[in-house]
C-alpha cells in the first residue's frame, strides 16, 4: 500500500472519529447538562419563585394599604368634616414606557417590568396616604378650633317674649307668589331690635345694606368649609373682616328686604349648598328641647320671605 493511500485512510478514519464526537457532544450537551448549567437552572427557578413570593406581596400590600384608603375616606375624613382623597391623586401614574426600557434586555423581562411597575406605584400610593395622614393630624390638632367654629348655637334666644319658630328648612309656601318653593334656612320671628348671634366663630364675609332679597344681611365665614347667613337685619353691628367668635352680637332684629313681617333669615352653608341648620343647635339644647324645637319647626307651612 502507498504512503498516499493510507495518509487518505489515516484522514478518513480522523474526519469520521472527529465527526461522531461532535455528534455525541452535541447530544451530550442537549441531555445532559454540565454541572454549572444545572447550577444556572437551579437558580434561575429560585429567582423565578422569589419574584412570584414578591408579587404575591405586593399584592397583599396594596390590600392593606386599600384598607388605610378606606378607613381615611369613611372615618377620619368624615369625623374632621373634610373631602376624601380623588381616586385619580391616590393612584398617580408613574411616568411613560421609556421609564422602563433598561429592563427590556433581560430574561423575563415581562415580569420583572411588571413587578417593579406595582412597586413603583405602591411607593407612590404610600407617599399619597402619608401626605394624607399629615393633614389629617394637623385636622386633629385644630378640633377644638373647629368645634368653636362650626355653627353649634340658636342665632336668637326663643321663648314666650323673645323670638320663635316661622318657617323650617325645606319646601314652604311663597307668601307672595303662592307657590311652594325651596326655603334654604330657618326664620324666627320676633320684635324688632331682638339681638343676633353669631353661632360660631369665623371672619365675616359680607355686610350687604341692600333693601332687596335678604335685606340687610351679613354672611359669616367660618372655615372648614362652612358659612352662616343672617338676614332681614334692621341693624348690623359688625364690619367686613371683623373677626366673630360664638356668642357675639352681629346686628339686631329687623323687617328689611322682601318679607311679610319682621324676622331673622337664618342659613348655614357647607361647601356652598344650603343646608337644614336645625341640625347645628346641638350646644344649645338639651334632648327634650330639641324634640319640641323639631316639633314647631315641623308645623309650619308658609315662609316669610
Amino acid at each position: 500500500m502507498t504512503i498516499q493511500k493510507k495518509v487518505r485512510g489515516w484522514l478518513l478514519k480522523f474526519f469520521s472519529s472527529f465527526s461522531l464526537a461532535i455528534v455525541w457532544c452535541i447530544v451530550f450537551w442537549d441531555f445532559f447538562p454540565s454541572p454549572k448549567e444545572n447550577v444556572l437552572k437551579r437558580e434561575n427557578e429560585e429567582i423565578l419563585s422569589q419574584y412570584d413570593l414578591l408579587s404575591n406581596r405586593v399584592g397583599r400590600l396594596y390590600e392593606t394599604l386599600s384598607d388605610l384608603e378606606q378607613r381615611d375616606d369613611n372615618i377620619y375624613r368624615v369625623i374632621f368634616e373634610t373631602n376624601p382623597i380623588a381616586p385619580s391623586i391616590r393612584r398617580v401614574g408613574t411616568g411613560g414606557a421609556d421609564r422602563y426600557e433598561n429592563l427590556r434586555h433581560f430574561h423575563n423581562a415581562d415580569l420583572i417590568i411588571g413587578t417593579t411597575r406595582k412597586i413603583d406605584m405602591l411607593s407612590k400610593a404610600i407617599y399619597v396616604q402619608s401626605k394624607s395622614y399629615d393633614e389629617v393630624e394637623m385636622l386633629a390638632r385644630n378640633k377644638a378650633e373647629m368645634h368653636a367654629s362650626i355653627p353649634a348655637i340658636l342665632p336668637v334666644s326663643l321663648g314666650a317674649d323673645a323670638c320663635r319658630i316661622t318657617s323650617s328648612f325645606g319646601h314652604r309656601i311663597d307668601p307672595f307668589t303662592y307657590v311652594l318653593t325651596p326655603h334654604r334656612g330657618m326664620d324666627f320671628g320676633g320684635p324688632v331690635g331682638t339681638p343676633i348671634y353669631a353661632t360660631g366663630n369665623g371672619v365675616v364675609e359680607a355686610c350687604n345694606v341692600s333693601a332687596g332679597g335678604y335685606g340687610r344681611h351679613v354672611i359669616i365665614n367660618h372655615g372648614f368649609n362652612y358659612k352662616t347667613l343672617y338676614g332681614h337685619l334692621e341693624k348690623i353691628s359688625v364690619t367686613k373682616g371683623q373677626k366673630i367668635k360664638r356668642g357675639d352680637v352681629i346686628g339686631l332684629l329687623g323687617g328689611t328686604g322682601r318679607i311679610t313681617g319682621p324676622h331673622l333669615h337664618y342659613e348655614v352653608r357647607r361647601n356652598g349648598n344650603c343646608i337644614d341648620p336645625i341640625n347645628f343647635y346641638f350646644n344649645d339644647l338639651s334632648p327634650e328641647e330639641f324634640d319640641a324645637l323639631v316639633e314647631a319647626a315641623n308645623s309650619t307651612d308658609q315662609s316669610m320671605d
